[in-house]
């Protein structure tokens, strides 16, 4: 059985900074694009960051461009969001997810995990 099960979510205050982490289980990641999103309340889920399958590559929403970092180990079969600078309009449940092809395009990701909410206070 696939699973993501994402970690790291809280409350933290405008400025402030979290570490999100996306482990995977039943199957080995390290072919997949890994890619984080998030669905703020009354908006459409939407893309944050994606890492290419080595890491040496990545993609971010300018948005959150130069604030986020997405990482990840495939030893451990695990992707990270570093999110500095943090800002009310970041609170969303955040989700990673894992796709053979994809980077941006949400309906290409193969694999979701359950999500983890992020709240940031002015």
């Amino acid at each position: 059985q696939v699973q993501l099960v994402e970690s790291g979510g809280g409350l933290v205050q405008a400025g402030g900074s979290l570490r999100l982490s996306c482990a995977a289980s039943g199957r080995t990641f390290s072919r997949y694009v890994r890619g984080w999103f998030r669905q703020a309340p009354g908006k459409e889920r939407e893309f944050v960051a994606a890492i290419s399958r080595s890491g040496g590559t990545t993609y971010y929403a300018d948005s959150v461009k130069g604030r986020f970092t997405i990482s990840r180990d495939n030893a451990k079969n695990t992707v990270y969001l570093q999110m500095n600078s943090l800002k009310p309009e970041d609170t969303a449940v955040y989700y990673c997810a894992a796709s053979l092809i994809a980077t941006r395009g949400q309906n290409e990701y193969d694999y979701w995990g359950q999500g983890t909410q992020v709240t940031v206070s002015s």
